[in-house]
């Protein structure tokens, strides 16, 4: 009897040392495969980006406007700002101003021939001077038309910007109607101008080239006579680098307007930097009409409304689980969420530090190897919003 209940205390007591044991080896067990699954299915967080494009004045100069606001969707190649164009409307009206001078010219040039023809009887050189004047005449029509034509186009692309103002403001019942009416007229107006002078320009390049043609089959019939121009040449010369001006001066003025270099919503109208530690609290210094900027200075920021792209970061224990054209899940947390199949297009070459709102801790910076992974169609994103990644 005492035997039997030898065995049952042995018993008793080796059973009660075996089920911590079991216990611990289950626990560890668990903990390895969680630790294993971590390994094979990589969680992180990622945030998505599209496009930042930065419009910068492109040369030193006086800001002439900003024809946008803050959070206004923008198209590629609208106008956005502009720097002040007052010189080259200035050097345009010169041009226009020595057409007509050397036009003026012509007058005494042709009362000369008349003499000439009256005082000697070299009809067919002075002949040859009249057909010369003839064409003379019509190039500085011409010239003093592409320097109207210029002008008032500075003055369109004004009334133009000054419109969809104006629509913007009218869809904001911040003005009356007729006040986009206005806008309109002075547009169409100068529009139909500018159509009618181009009519004009159209007719002179047509009479210059009759012009041309008389006097070159005239000279195809009269021997050679190198004197005969002469009275014409410095006013031809002339006549030719005001031409040259014109389309240096349009180079010019189209350096002077900043188009939006992609489609998106403008996010931020820059500040200048020298003022920023005056700012008082409420007041936003943003760039303003009349104020000077420096070539490369950035006038406003562009960014792209649908992101394209997501970027994650992956820990230094999840380096050998990310890999171009690997599968993985998107999760967007919405109500309810959104879940979609991508893959991971790039992966970046080092390790950097993560974005401070990635950071578990706001006081302690991490760091991650960054990869990119792009945007699903069917998945609705907001450029800058979280993503989960879950590795497949």
């Amino acid at each position: 009897m005492k035997a039997v209940r030898f065995d049952i205390f042995r018993l008793g007591r080796l059973h009660s040392q075996v089920i911590p044991v079991l216990v611990w080896l289950t626990a560890l067990a668990i903990v390895i495969r969680l630790f294993y699954s971590h390994f094979q299915r990589f969680e992180v967080v990622g945030i998505a980006q599209g496009d930042v494009s930065q419009v910068c004045a492109p040369v030193d100069g006086r800001l002439k406007a900003v024809y946008v606001h803050l959070f206004d969707e923008v198209s590629k190649d609208q106008v956005v700002a502009a720097l002040d164009d007052e010189l080259i409307t200035a050097q345009i009206a010169t041009i226009s101003a020595t057409a007509a001078h050397l036009r003026s010219q012509l007058v005494p040039a042709g009362q000369q021939i008349v003499a000439d023809i009256a005082a000697s009887e070299l009809d067919r050189t002075e002949e040859q001077r009249r057909f010369a004047s003839d064409v003379e005449r019509a190039r500085l029509d011409i010239l003093g038309l592409k320097a109207q034509i210029a002008a008032d186009r500075i003055t369109l692309e004004d009334y133009a910007a000054e419109a969809r103002i104006a629509e913007d403001l009218l869809a904001k019942n911040a003005i009356a109607p007729y006040e986009l009416d206005k806008a309109k007229a002075l547009y169409n107006a100068l529009a139909k101008k500018i159509e009618e002078t181009e009519k004009q320009l159209a007719q002179a390049e047509v009479q210059l080239q009759q012009a041309q043609l008389r006097h070159d089959v005239f000279i195809a019939q009269t021997p050679q006579n190198p004197s005969v121009d002469d009275a014409l040449e410095a006013i031809r010369k002339e006549a030719a680098i005001q031409e040259k001006l014109i389309e240096e001066l349009a180079v010019q003025r189209r350096s002077l307007v900043m188009t939006a270099p992609i489609d998106g919503v403008v996010v931020q109208i820059l500040a200048r930097a020298n003022e920023m530690i005056t700012r008082r609290a409420g007041e936003g210094i943003l760039r303003k009409t009349g104020e000077a900027v420096l070539a490369g200075q950035p006038i406003l920021v562009i960014a792209q409304d649908k992101p394209k792209e997501i970027i994650g970061y992956a820990r230094e224990w999840q380096l050998d689980q990310v890999k171009a054209g690997a599968k993985v899940e998107l999760v967007k947390r919405a109500d309810p969420p959104q879940i979609a199949r991508a893959e991971i297009t790039s992966i970046g070459p080092v390790v950097e530090q993560l974005p401070a709102r990635l950071w578990q801790n706001p006081n302690v910076p991490q760091w991650g190897l960054p990869f990119l992974i792009s945007v699903p169609g069917d998945m609705k994103l907001t450029s800058g919003e979280l993503v989960g990644i879950r590795g497949l």
